[in-house]
């Protein structure tokens, strides 16, 4: 009886010593599904960050038109396109732009979401009313189309396409963060931070926000996921990043006119989006465990 109380109270106080980072990250590593996408993603995300380094822009963007449309070979992994590009280096240098616009995107997502929530969730009544109004106006466009329209106003570019995505991302992040501020913001410690005359803005940013990043991480992970498969579809409409530049939507796009004949130059640039957003959302899946391991149960 003793050896199992003593075994408790030592698990006690190992806990107690762990932080809540360490403590995040030891559940996280329980899920082998969530390490399985973390691996994947440190694969692509190397990719898109040293592929300038060593990756030679002459496989990328060089033409070979003597040894165009081959099939995947010992030379070629992922075969050739049109233009004799070696199609294996185009799918690896093409994360950088994929990764890139899906980060960005979600950033200005949470940028302009998050404090607009915020407010929305804080003061409520008329305040609350027109924001929460205004995403739903926006939030009854589907997320594609509304970012269609943007590009169409912007112009294409990787720039118009990463605030296209992003804006239409903005609803989802007002919802969450109006959600998740609701739960908190009557708790004692709001009220002691009044009660010493903290400004609404200082008690927002240092007590209840900070108590409110799990769902806004949980979703921004998510969300990336979304957003790259929204800039993937809005570049195989011809609405991204123009070509030679390898983004996976466009090498989807490129590789459309000849689906019937050489269908390898759609199948891997297309199982690299579904392994990104596979991935990203094991791992949303696992933070969501690991920071709530009693939604899990």
């Amino acid at each position: 009886m003793s050896t199992t109380t003593g075994a408790k109270n030592a698990g006690t106080v190992e806990r107690r010593k762990r932080t809540q980072a360490q403590e995040i990250w030891r559940n996280f590593r329980r899920n082998r599904g969530a390490m399985l996408g973390l691996f994947v993603l440190a694969f692509f995300f190397f990719m898109a960050a040293t592929g300038d380094l060593w990756i030679d822009q002459e496989k990328v963007i060089g033409m070979d038109v003597v040894n165009r449309l081959q099939w995947p070979s010992a030379e070629h992994w992922f075969g050739t396109d049109e233009m004799g590009r070696d199609l294996f280096w185009r799918v690896l240098y093409g994360s950088k732009y994929s990764l890139a616009i899906g980060f960005v995107a979600v950033a200005v997502s949470v940028i302009v979401g998050v404090p607009l929530g915020a407010i929305a969730g804080f003061y409520g009544g008329r305040t609350e009313n027109i924001i929460m109004r205004v995403c739903d106006m926006f939030g009854a466009i589907p997320g594609v189309l509304l970012a269609m329209v943007i590009v169409a106003v912007l112009g294409t570019g990787s720039i118009n396409l990463m605030i296209a995505v992003g804006v239409s991302g903005v609803p989802q992040f007002v919802r969450i963060t109006r959600a998740a501020i609701l739960t908190v913001k009557n708790q004692e410690y709001v009220e002691a931070a009044r009660a010493l005359g903290k400004t609404d803005g200082y008690i927002i940013a240092r007590h209840i926000l900070p108590n409110c990043l799990s769902p806004i991480i949980v979703q921004t992970t998510i969300r990336v996921a979304g957003a790259i498969i929204q800039a993937s579809g809005l570049s195989f409409l011809g609405l991204g990043i123009a070509p030679p530049q390898p983004e996976w939507g466009a090498l989807l796009n490129a590789g459309n006119a000849f689906v019937l004949t050489n269908n390898y130059l759609t199948i891997f640039p297309g199982l690299a989006i579904m392994l990104t957003v596979l991935s990203f959302n094991l791992v949303g899946d696992g933070l969501r465990d690991a920071m709530d391991p009693k939604l899990k149960r």
